[in-house]
């Protein structure tokens, strides 16, 4: 095998050697039909040359002379002529060279065929009667008899091609000119070709291919263009089509994690309320007689624990189908306006219990092919955190279009904000300032991580940011109009 690669001989010169046998072929096809051509126009011009003679002949005869006074009077100018007469049945007459006369018949000969038939004929043949010289026959036809004359044919090539040697030495030479035009175009192909099969070899080990010279610019150098970019394209979406697999695999890493970490955080946090509500019914329970103010207290702290567990049950069953089933949640055209309306109409009577005022700045906004449900959870989550934990007296929503089509909407509040140390990590679940605090005013440390995954589900993003005055600002970027395709 690797002898066979170390002789294999290369495309650019098996492709100059098929050209130049090729040139070879043509030159000689050409040499070829020069010589018949010519050899034809001699015959013909020997032929109208002894034709002459037998027209002389047979007016000799019609004069009255016989046949040998009329060979005699034309032989003196043609020393090596024969002279033949044949009757129109073919039978040889008289000839000049011939001691007797044979008694076959001659209208086997081509010549005499051919004067029998269309008036003259010619051929040239070997004379086997005599020395076998080669001789050309000329016949004439009359009413009475044929007359043949013929001549030995002792015309070499060189004589035959002597008028067509100046053309041929032309048609070399213009050879000669085409094939060394040929061995510089067949090598810029050749190394083209070669350039492609090495592109071709690297495709195949699957390598990277890196040419900074480009292809000439013909129709090969275009395809082997195109070929290279193609391929290069390839490539390119190979190497994107890895990373988005390495990606999903971290996303998938993560989503296990992250539902590893849930659950641990969701039986941590069951385990505060179920223990309190367990807490107050065994205290119930061992104790029959108890005060019916120390009954009811306990009650209100069973029920306080339910309806903390019901919320914290909600939150994880939301979140959780925005994980694993966001797809499977309706989407429908959602009024932004009336949303954020109803949320701070809601919340209206908490905020005036805190001394907070809620001013709603939402107008004009354009539609949006979402959820209802979740919009109101992202209002009402950033409003509920603001109230309870900010300790503000001011919360300000806001809407703005920007001119990438899209539109902002700020909530913002006065209160006291959060160390910059924290931001990284508000929209983690059950992320919590102070973990104590946060249980004790009810939270369940899922609210934040809510409004991120719906924000992302409408196909937005938020992003927190702490005022130079006090407070926090989420700024949450939503499309504007309706997706299409969803």
């Amino acid at each position: 095998m690797a002898m066979a690669s170390r002789f294999r001989i290369s495309y650019h010169k098996r492709l100059y050697g098929a050209l130049v046998i090729y040139s070879i072929f043509l030159l000689g096809c050409f040499a070829i039909f020069q010589y018949h051509r010519e050899k034809e126009y001699k015959a013909d011009e020997m032929n109208s040359r002894l034709q002459v003679l037998n027209e002389e002949l047979i007016a000799e005869m019609a004069d009255g002379k016989s046949i040998e006074e009329a060979v005699m009077w034309i032989k003196p100018g043609f020393p090596e002529l024969r002279v033949s007469l044949i009757s129109r049945e073919g039978r040889l007459i008289y000839d000049n060279l011939v001691d007797s006369l044979p008694g076959n018949s001659h209208l086997s000969r081509k010549e005499v065929r051919d004067a029998l038939k269309y008036g003259s004929g010619f051929d040239l043949r070997r004379h086997s009667e005599s020395t076998g010289d080669v001789y050309f026959y000329s016949a004439l036809a009359s009413d009475r008899f044929l007359i043949r004359t013929a001549v030995p044919y002792t015309v070499t090539l060189n004589q035959l091609l002597a008028a067509d040697y100046a053309f041929l030495w032309f048609m070399v030479a213009v050879t000669a000119v085409m094939c060394v035009i040929g061995f510089f175009a067949t090598r810029r192909l050749g190394r083209n070709v070669e350039r492609l099969n090495e592109f071709a070899e690297k495709a195949e080990s699957g390598e990277s291919f890196f040419d900074a010279k480009p292809f000439p610019n013909d129709e090969l150098g275009n395809i082997s263009n195109h070929i290279v970019l193609l391929y290069s394209r390839l490539q390119k979406a190979l190497a994107d089509r890895d990373a988005q697999h390495k990606i999903a695999m971290r996303e998938e890493r993560d989503k296990i994690r992250i539902k590893h970490q849930l659950t641990n955080n969701i039986n941590h946090e069951l385990k505060t309320p179920v223990a309190s509500i367990k807490a107050c019914l065994d205290t119930l329970i061992t104790h029959p007689d108890m005060a019916p103010d120390k009954r009811l207290r306990f009650l209100t702290g069973a029920e306080s624990a339910c309806e903390r567990l019901n919320s914290l049950l909600s939150d994880v069953s939301l979140i959780t189908r925005l994980d694993y089933g966001g797809d499977a949640i309706a989407r429908e055209t959602v009024d932004i306006d009336e949303i954020a309306a109803e949320v701070c109409t809601e919340f209206e009577l908490i905020a005036k219990e805190k001394g907070v005022v809620i001013h709603n700045g939402i107008k004009d906004s354009s539609p949006l092919n979402g959820n209802v449900s979740l919009m109101m959870s992202i209002f009402g989550n950033l409003i509920d955190n603001a109230i309870r934990y900010s300790g503000c007296t001011r919360i300000d929503m806001k809407m703005l279009r920007l001119d990438n089509g899209k539109q902002l909407i700020t909530v913002s509040d006065d209160g006291c904000g959060v160390p910059a140390v924290h931001i990284p990590h508000l929209f983690e679940r059950f992320y919590r300032l102070e973990k104590g605090r946060s249980r004790s005013l009810g939270g369940t440390g899922l609210g934040l991580a809510i409004v991120k995954n719906a924000v992302l589900w409408h196909g937005g993003d938020i992003t927190v940011t702490i005022n130079q005055s006090g407070g926090l600002t989420f700024s949450i970027t939503l499309p504007s109009g309706e997706r299409d395709g969803d």
